[in-house]
């Protein structure tokens, strides 16, 4: 068993939500769905699903709580390609869109990043990381290319 599994909470829309994201990643599916009887919100299902091999459990629990910002997941992503994938498919709240950032249809909040970005951030030299971080600010969906050439010093 996983040592730590994300939980996302939903209020009715968990199965939905679920089948989702089951769709689009590789490697997932849903492995267990239970509903709980006569809790404080009523009947709740609680589905336990694997996204791209990661663990994951939810819930339909009422509208209690909501997502936002402060949680996220991050995708990353092997290229350009995959980044608009993932973008494509995700994103359903254009205003919320901002340096890698999403929003889904449920409000769950999403980082599709280039896997390169990584070790741009952390490998390279402070004027590096500057050019780099100059160069994502800006953008909504980021652009593998533009930030390699601001990595590499160019414009």
């Amino acid at each position: 068993m996983q040592k730590i599994t994300p939980h996302l909470w939903f209020d009715k829309e968990v199965k939905e939500a679920v089948e989702f994201y089951v769709s689009i990643f590789p490697n997932s599916k849903i492995t267990n769905i239970t509903t709980l009887r006569n809790t404080p919100s009523g009947d709740c299902d609680v589905v336990s699903f694997v996204l791209s091999d990661q663990p994951f459990m939810a819930i339909s629990a009422g509208p209690l709580f909501k997502f936002n910002e402060a949680i996220s997941f991050i995708v990353n992503c092997k290229d350009q390609k995959e980044i608009d994938y993932y973008w494509e498919k995700l994103s359903a709240v254009p205003e919320s869109e901002q340096c890698g950032w999403l929003k889904d249809k449920f409000g769950v909040s999403w980082q599709i990043v280039p896997s390169t970005m990584n070790e741009m951030l952390t490998k390279g030299t402070p004027e590096q990381i500057d050019r780099v971080t100059q160069a994502f600010l800006p953008m909504k969906k980021l652009d593998i290319n533009k930030l390699q050439k601001a990595y590499q010093g160019g414009k």
